[in-house]
């Protein structure tokens, strides 16, 4: 695969596209979380957390359908500078302390866009690679490129360390965090016109049309493929019950927990989460293509749920940073595997006229989740975090994903009526 110059080129925007992403998630998160010049209770970590999730939901459908009706190649580049003109806006906000729906304004333009490029990434995958090997695309494409995102992460909170973590430092690391998108945009640019498809124009001619039929045509190109539909309900399980964890993470590390050792509380014990986080997506990408050839995609989530299920309720025993990091790994491992295995069948099981409308419902119920899960978290959280109720509630997210999971599955095996 990468001898194939287009997927080189693809994976060169999805990377320096998602490495700005994180390290524009990694310097709001600073600025807003764990800015001395602020205070963050639970509900301000949701606020953030669902400011920078919830154009996903939002947006998610309508650019499905203009995926499926402009060429993705220019959507690529020109979200891409879009994306660095909005980052920088928001650096200049950050910079004069404006706080409250201002900013929060401002990362909503920023992550709506960024939708609009990662759809556009998925959609097009299929263009540059043969089908025979869009599992292994995936690994490569997603699973590294959510490792880097991390990295950018983590980059930005290291960057903390030489520009302050105050508002001016925030604004000077959100700058950089700029450059991710640019950079994409000039590889998105080297892509010949048209090449990354829609092969075919089915959206309606009018486009308020087609943004308006985008998330009922994604419903019903998902309903329709059983494999797509529970590998839907299964990520959906995942993300509800990783943004439980999450949230009450991040509270632990901020109220609760103190540096011991090489484990360090605050934002760089969070930075350290990030790179155990990322070592669980390399170990997925290694383990799910072996599982899926030799058990199944089907089985392979199975695995994943219960395993996700069992960490959590370990989590619910024993609350502290060495198990913090060890579930930081594993569910970020499990919820990998879960996607990678989505994405395979929406790549291989939906037509490329309605591809673009699937992954953009897709990212929609993904982030909706967890937005969803993290705010009714912060309502019954305690300000310390440690709440081991949440965590047995965690835990049967994942179970009910399972049971969800396997009622659908059967759905494939009915035999149809005569």
């Amino acid at each position: 695969m990468l001898g194939t110059r287009g997927f080189r080129r693809l994976l060169a925007t999805r990377f320096a596209a998602q490495c700005g992403d994180g390290m524009f998630q990694g310097a709001l998160g600073g600025a807003v979380l764990f800015n001395p010049e602020r205070e963050a209770d639970p509900m301000a970590v949701a606020i953030g957390l669902a400011v920078l999730l919830a154009p996903y939901s939002i947006i998610g459908p309508f650019a499905g359908a203009l995926l499926d009706r402009w060429d993705r190649r220019r959507v690529l580049w020109v979200a891409n500078l879009l994306r660095g003109v909005l980052t920088v806006g928001v650096a200049a906000m950050v910079a004069t302390g404006v706080a409250g729906p201002p900013l929060y304004l401002g990362a909503l333009a920023v992550a709506g866009v960024t939708r609009f490029v990662l759809a556009g990434l998925s959609a097009a995958l299929p263009h540059v690679v043969v089908k025979r090997h869009l599992v292994e695309a995936n690994v490569l494409a997603t699973t590294v490129g959510a490792a880097v995102a991390a990295g950018g992460g983590a980059l930005a909170i290291s960057l903390r360390a030489v520009f302050g973590g105050d508002n001016t430092g925030s604004a000077v690391i959100t700058v950089i965090a700029a450059l991710g998108a640019v950079l994409a945009a000039v590889f998105a640019a080297g892509f010949r016109q048209g090449v990354l498809g829609p092969d075919e124009r089915t959206e309606a001619k009018q486009a308020i049309v087609a943004v308006a039929r985008g998330l009922v045509d994604g419903a019903r190109a998902m309903a329709a493929v059983p494999s797509v539909a529970s590998s839907f309900t299964a990520l959906m399980a995942h993300r509800l019950a990783y943004g439980i964890s999450i949230l009450l993470m991040l509270l632990l590390f901020r109220h609760s927990f103190s540096s011991n050792g090489v484990l360090l509380a605050g934002m760089a014990g969070i930075g350290e989460m990030v790179g155990v986080a990322a070592a669980g997506l390399a170990v997925a990408a290694l383990v799910t293509p072996w599982l899926a050839r030799r058990l199944g995609r089907g089985n392979t989530v199975r695995i994943s749920l219960v395993v996700g299920a069992a960490t959590m309720l370990v989590l619910s025993t024993a609350i502290c940073m060495e198990m913090a990091m060890v579930g930081a790994f594993v569910l970020t491992c499990a919820g990998q595997m879960v996607k990678l295995c989505a994405d395979a069948a929406v790549q291989s099981e939906v037509g490329d006229d309605r591809r673009g409308r699937v992954f953009a419902l897709y990212d929609a119920v993904f982030n909706m989740c967890y937005v969803v899960a993290v705010a009714a978290a912060a309502i019954l959280a305690p300000m310390h975090g440690r709440s081991p109720l949440l965590l047995v509630l965690a835990a049967a997210c994942y179970l009910l994903g399972l049971l969800a999971h396997e009622l659908l599955t059967r759905r494939r095996a009915a035999p149809t009526p005569t």
